[in-house]
């Protein structure tokens, strides 16, 4: 009788002991270290100045003046500056007959650049990745750009690859989130996420003002990145990931119409982007915050908004009581934002109660280097370590917007003071500059007092 009761204890003890193991390999698991990135820099042959972008422009000879109006308009104000990059065939005259091979040289620029760059910086070989997520949102050739990486840097026979397109400026998030997923399976990963856009293939050449702003706005870039689980890694990490949102409200028929890549009238591919766009964004940017904000923020912050909150309603019938906002800087000490274009930057500013200094490295971003799509979170992000902000246990905030409609969120804790200026280096010391004003703003500015010329889209 009395070898039951050591048996069941023993028996007991086993399974303790397993479970606790068991547990605490997940959580290792869980565990998603940024170990470095790295963002591309275009050659200096493929700067595109104001006066080049006009010079674009007055190429086109469909436009009619107000067309031209509209273009000059968006080009001053659209809060980008001088040294952004644009495609090879786009330079030389060639943006209405793209090639194949145009959109690849495009891309194999970016992967020689940024793929290799974040390699040689963390020390890593291409053989010691074990998981490749690749997002190029409108360019999917076959075999697949993630197969053109594994190919291009001889990865091993074994690697997991996934291709993503179609996703517009948020799938750099949807990547991270994709290799964070995949890597809770599958202890000690190290994951390579690649994000880029191609602009080479998808510059629009008619005349309708909904799919004429992309031109203005955005700019080639990329950027890679390494992640890992693997906990030998953790001392020589950048940032810890902590938690990841998504908020998708395609299920709305206005919300996944409100960016769509299509054809116009006269059968000219381009990106058309609708006029409830705006009200999208704000849908899904609430979504996302209000199930963000319980897991970022302190207690007697979320507290403080609900006795708020129910004050209103009890009092709204008697008083004029302003509405309550939570104040995500208690749980959030950097703010890195999608420069999507100087009215995305300015509504996230306003819903979010920043002042200048949060949003100074989306601004400045937008400027240096234009919309880059979905890597340009890392820019923002470069900017932030080239200033020397981010500081060992400062929380980062990443948030971006994107087709489908989606916005995406991710809030990061820095492991380390980081200083690393990367491709910030040769600029850095010039930013902020003394003015922002366009330099052609007195020689296109007319266009600001003449009608006809249509409203810039806020995104």
């Amino acid at each position: 009788m009395e070898l039951l009761p050591l048996l069941t204890v023993l028996l007991l003890a086993h399974a303790t002991a397993y479970l606790a193991w068991h547990a605490l390999a997940r959580r290792r698991r869980e565990r998603c270290y940024l170990l470095d990135y790295a963002c591309h820099k275009p050659s200096d042959d493929r700067k595109v100045t104001t006066e080049m972008a006009g010079a674009v422009i007055e190429r086109n000879k469909r436009l009619g003046l107000p067309d031209y109006r509209f273009l000059l308009k968006v080009i001053v104000n659209s809060g980008i500056g001088e040294h952004t990059y644009a495609p090879r065939n786009v330079l030389d005259g060639r943006e209405e007959c793209p090639t194949h091979a145009d959109a690849l040289h495009e891309m194999d620029a970016f992967f020689d650049d940024a793929v290799r760059g974040v390699l040689d910086k963390a020390g890593v070989s291409p053989r010691d990745v074990d998981l490749l997520v690749l997002n190029v949102g409108s360019f999917s050739p076959a075999p697949s750009l993630a197969a053109r990486v594994a190919s291009r840097f001889g990865m091993r026979e074994d690697v997991m690859a996934y291709n993503l397109s179609g996703m517009g400026c948020s799938a750099g998030l949807v990547s991270v989130d994709l290799a964070r997923r995949v890597m809770l399976t599958r202890p000690r990963t190290m994951a390579l996420v690649v994000t880029s856009e191609s602009c080479a293939p998808n510059w629009y050449n008619g005349t309708d003002k909904s799919m004429m702003l992309g031109n203005c706005l955005f700019r080639c870039g990329g950027a890679a990145a390494l992640l890992t689980n693997d906990p030998a890694y953790r001392s020589r990490a950048k940032m810890e990931l902590r938690c990841l949102v998504r908020a998708h409200i395609g299920a709305h028929d206005d919300a996944h119409a409100a960016a769509v890549h299509k054809e116009d009238a006269d059968g000219r591919l381009g990106v058309c982007l609708s006029k409830n766009l705006p009200k999208a964004a704000v849908r899904a940017f609430s979504e996302n915050l209000q199930r963000l904000a319980p897991r970022i923020l302190p207690a007697a912050e979320l507290a403080r908004f609900t006795v708020r909150l129910l004050a209103r309603k009890l009092l709204r019938r008697k008083l004029k009581f302003e509405g309550p906002k939570i104040n995500f800087k208690t749980g959030v000490d950097h703010f890195c934002l999608h420069p999507g274009g100087t009215a995305v930057i300015d509504a996230v500013r306003k819903n979010l109660g920043l002042n200048s200094y949060d949003v100074e490295p989306a601004t400045m971003t937008l400027h240096r280097w234009g919309n880059t799509s979905a890597s340009s979170l890392w820019y923002v992000l470069s900017y932030m370590e080239a200033k020397r902000r981010l500081k060992a246990g400062d929380r980062v905030l990443m948030v971006t917007f994107g087709s489908g409609f989606k916005c995406n969120s991710c809030y990061w804790e820095v492991s380390k003071d980081l200083h690393d200026a990367g491709v910030w280096e040769d600029c850095i010391d010039d930013y902020p500059p003394e003015t922002m004003v366009n330099p052609y703003t007195e020689k296109f500015g007319w266009v600001n007092d003449l009608q006809g010329g249509g409203g810039i889209l806020p995104f």
